[in-house]
């Protein structure tokens, strides 16, 4: 390939990337809460996402558009399970992003497009990672394990990852050690309506409070409970302060964390059986999952 073949490929490149940035830019909106500043998207008419992780709490909050006008924004719902947040405008003239769920291959390049006082940011790279379904630190059902090559401005954080086609596969935020990583389109929509409809996500509810421990003889593990709430699941199914919670439907508790974030939305309604230790003996107890009460 001559040294001028390679100066247009770079060149038409270069050009795609920024009609990729303009032609997205009127569907992202700059997100002010208090002191933090982020980015966020138009979802559905009327409709932004953005991280719930950069909104500060009890603020009121504003957007920015393209065009530089603010505008006041209302908080519809959040889920800090799957950092998605909803906020509504009092405007339907905004162009939803175009959205993918199509998979994106390891090596694939994405660009990953912001806001900042209503103007576009963006970074260039690749996908890094992309694994099977996980769950977040705090429960959150997450349908794939996306994490991006590349360098990300703390206001891009809820802005929107583009593939080559310049169609978004999911919202740009930081993980552990600000690795980022892409909430994928699917998973948004599953949230984002049920914000919509509900205003939260609901979540599952033993009525127990636990603390780990350690279980004599067999070298196990198993979680103590410190308090009952009154009518509460556990409480209604017969568990009592000073059980000890040794098994999940015949599964050991090994940590108790991971079993605290399968009380995840498809949790409320289901009938789990523990393993309780009571007076030196060892009894099964069925416990129906309910919603989590609202604070």
């Amino acid at each position: 390939m001559s040294k001028s073949s390679s100066i247009t490929d770079l060149k038409e490149l270069s050009t795609a990337i920024v009609g990729l940035v303009a032609g997205t830019a009127p569907s992202l909106v700059s997100v002010s809460s208090g002191r933090s500043r982020s980015s966020g998207f138009v979802w559905r008419p009327g409709l932004i996402v953005t991280a719930d992780e950069a909104l500060s709490e009890d603020v009121e909050l504003s957007v920015k558009l393209w065009n530089g006008n603010a505008v006041a924004a209302q908080l519809v719902g959040r889920d800090p399970s799957t950092d998605i947040a909803l906020l509504r405008l009092d405007r339907s003239d905004l162009q939803p992003i175009s959205r993918t769920a199509s998979a994106v291959d390891v090596g694939a390049l994405v660009i990953a497009v912001g806001a900042e006082d209503g103007q576009p940011t963006t970074a260039f790279g690749v996908v890094s990672r992309n694994a099977e379904p996980w769950r977040s630190l705090r429960g959150g059902e997450i349908d794939a394990r996306i994490e991006l090559g590349l360098r990300l401005r703390d206001s891009a954080e809820g802005g929107v990852v583009l593939d080559a086609a310049g169609q978004s596969i999911g919202m740009a935020v930081f993980g552990p050690r600000r690795r980022v990583l892409v909430i994928p389109s699917s998973t948004i929509e599953r949230v984002a309506a049920k914000l919509e409809t509900h205003g939260y996500i609901p979540r599952g509810y033993l009525g127990l409070g636990l603390q780990p421990v350690a279980v004599d003889g067999d070298g196990g593990s198993g979680a103590m409970v410190m308090s009952v709430e009154p009518k509460g699941p556990g409480a209604v199914a017969g568990i009592h302060q000073g059980d000890i919670l040794v098994s999940w439907n015949s599964e050991p508790i090994q940590h108790m964390r991971s079993w605290l974030q399968a009380l995840g939305p498809d949790s409320v309604g289901q009938k789990i059986t523990f393993g309780v230790r009571r007076a030196g003996k060892t009894q099964h107890v069925a416990v129906t999952i309910t919603e989590r009460p609202r604070a």
